[in-house]
């Protein structure tokens, strides 16, 4: 139920929806047969009673969840019960005629798991949408980076050209010629976390070495680790955006550019939005 809904609404969507599920509890009466009935009733109380709870809950939730309010809905919703009229008693059965124990069984499984697929799709509809909801922000473009293992560092690189700052650190670009913009980086990385080991070793669970030569020599994805090293080592602020919140990763006192105007680095960060996982894009201001 979305929060935006007012009292009338969701009251409207109730009778909606309790005159929709009397059309299929009718449409299913009419077709049943004396040996399906019993089944068939079962089942349409099963549904009412469903659709009573859920409508119970969403109302008491409007209405802050509280004792008083769950129990003042419970007995409106009792008032205003969709079932239908009791339905005429059965004829008595024909001397002699045994019950179908077999039928009256898969009657009822049926209805059992037309019963489980209703809630599934009703909790189906529930979920959030992790994928719609990481969305670029509307002030930005993103540059997409290869999703491969690289992409933080990739990213990163993207970002420190677009801000004329060498990859290879000093004045001018020492990137190793031939050499990824994304390996430059890695090492840049690791080359700071080795400089300043009592920084990072306490936060990993690997040795420390092993760790920092994974992240040099592989396709090892890249975390908050990586990017303090990067923000620090590179003398930039990192911005770090997923969904509707920003992070800031400040390289604090320990900057390596030295003095001058502090540069900042813009990246996206989806934790559901890619099939193999955690990514990082790189952003550029919307024109």
């Amino acid at each position: 139920m979305e929060a935006t809904e007012s009292l009338e609404t969701v009251q409207a969507r109730h009778r909606k929806e309790q005159r929709d599920l009397q059309s299929r509890i009718t449409s299913k009466k009419k077709n049943a047969t004396k040996k399906t009935r019993k089944g068939v009733n079962d089942e349409c109380a099963h549904l009412e009673l469903r659709l009573r709870e859920r409508q119970q809950q969403e109302i008491a939730a409007l209405n802050g969840g509280t004792a008083n309010n769950a129990n003042g809905i419970a007995e409106k919703l009792q008032q205003t019960s969709i079932s239908e009229p009791p339905a005429e008693e059965e004829p008595q059965k024909q001397p002699g005629k045994k019950r179908n124990r077999q039928k009256e069984r898969l009657a009822r499984r049926a209805a059992e798991q037309e019963a489980a697929a209703l809630a599934a799709e009703e909790e189906a509809a529930n979920m959030t949408d992790h994928r719609k909801v990481e969305k670029t922000p509307t002030a930005w473009t993103r540059r997409e980076i290869q999703p491969d293992g690289h992409c933080l560092f990739s990213a990163v690189a993207d970002q420190l050209r677009e801000c004329s700052i060498p990859l290879g650190g000093g004045s001018e670009d020492t990137t190793t010629k031939g050499e990824l913009p994304y390996r430059t980086v890695r090492k840049r990385a690791t080359d700071y976390m080795r400089a300043h080991e009592d920084d990072f070793a306490p936060f990993m669970e690997d040795e420390f070495g092993r760790y920092v030569d994974r992240i040099r020599d592989t396709a090892e994805w890249g975390g908050q680790l990586e990017l303090m090293a990067l923000a620090r080592s590179y003398g930039v602020e990192i911005k770090v955006v997923q969904e509707q919140r920003t992070e800031t990763i400040d390289p604090g006192e320990l900057s390596g550019e030295g003095e001058g105007e502090r540069k900042t680095i813009w990246l996206a960060y989806y934790r559901h939005g890619y099939g193999l996982g955690e990514h990082y894009n790189s952003l550029r201001k919307a024109s």
